[in-house]
């Protein structure tokens, strides 16, 4: 009867399991030891910033009324005066409202000590914030034409 059945070729259905498993265990490991490159999320935070600066500037140039931003070490925010001495936030706001630094910790530096306030003028002096997690440094850059971009 042996010799009338032909021979079985193949795997099992618990040998490919165990293969499925193992596969499994290997990718989980090889994710989990991937970390964010500090100076990726550097660059990053730099770049939505350069992109907040140019709305909040364009923001200011329609209204009409000056836009100052601060930061600190957790992240940054764009507040407008209403005028009566309150001040608006942008809370509601996707690109002005306050924002968390994806870094762990940023430290920002100015090239004058006054704040940044960005007002209706089309023609503003060139400004620069350098941005430092401790390890690395970015700059980023507005020119006098309003252009601003990461350096």
């Amino acid at each position: 009867m042996d010799a009338l059945r032909p021979a079985q070729a193949g795997f099992t259905l618990i040998e490919l399991m165990v293969v499925l498993v193992i596969v499994g265990i290997a990718s989980a490991a090889i994710s989990l030891s991937i970390r964010p490159d500090p100076r990726q999320l550097l660059r990053k935070d730099a770049e939505r910033l350069a992109q907040a600066i140019q709305v909040a500037q364009a923001e200011a140039r329609a209204d009409g009324r000056p836009i100052l931003w601060l930061s600190d070490r957790q992240g940054y925010q764009f507040i407008r005066t209403d005028g009566q001495g309150g001040k608006e936030q942008f809370d509601g706001d996707p690109q002005l409202r306050p924002t968390r630094w994806q870094s762990a910790s940023i430290k920002v530096q100015r090239d004058r000590d006054r704040p940044l306030i960005l007002d209706a003028e089309w023609i503003a002096q060139p400004m620069r914030l350098s941005l430092s997690d401790g390890l690395h440094s970015i700059g980023v850059v507005r020119s006098a034409n309003g252009e601003v971009h990461v350096q």
